[in-house]
């Protein structure tokens, strides 16, 4: 497998709106750009510090990954993404090493092909993600994976 860098850092937070004001007031930086993932149940604000992007997530439905890790632990650190050249070839190295994976099989968002990997108790408490594709908000949520048959 060859994890070509960091592609973004996940912050979830209660109100991304005072998150922002917070961040461009103490440290003048804006979005990106922003945006809504109905699947994921989460609104989003992206920043790019240099190549990696740092984005802070508020749930927007009680029942989603990102509201039961606030009611759980609270504010903070989420996940860390990999971007990766074959994800489908990573995610088969990873199984052959013996990795139990979260995500059988790639999901898709924004024209990213991302699978979560080993569950966050077996990487120190890090939810880690492998991503292959280049971010596209403007892209359709629900487009369809150009991978699968």
């Amino acid at each position: 497998m060859h994890i070509e860098k960091i592609d973004h850092i996940c912050f979830v937070v209660r109100d991304l709106e005072k998150t922002k004001r917070i961040y461009r007031d103490n440290f003048d930086l804006l979005p990106a750009l922003d945006y809504v993932a109905e699947s994921e149940h989460i609104k989003v604000a992206r920043y790019y510090i240099g190549e990696v992007a740092v984005e802070f997530m508020e749930a927007t439905s009680p029942e989603s990954d990102v509201a039961r890790f606030i009611e759980k632990k609270g504010e903070g650190f989420f996940l860390i993404s990999y971007k990766v050249d074959n994800l489908d070839a990573a995610m088969e190295e990873l199984r052959g090493k013996g990795a139990k994976l979260i995500d059988k099989k790639p999901r898709f968002l924004f024209g990213n092909r991302y699978a979560f990997v080993q569950k966050p108790q077996e990487l120190g408490g890090v939810l880690t993600e492998l991503l292959y594709g280049e971010f596209d908000a403007s892209r359709s949520e629900e487009e369809r994976d150009p991978h699968e048959g």
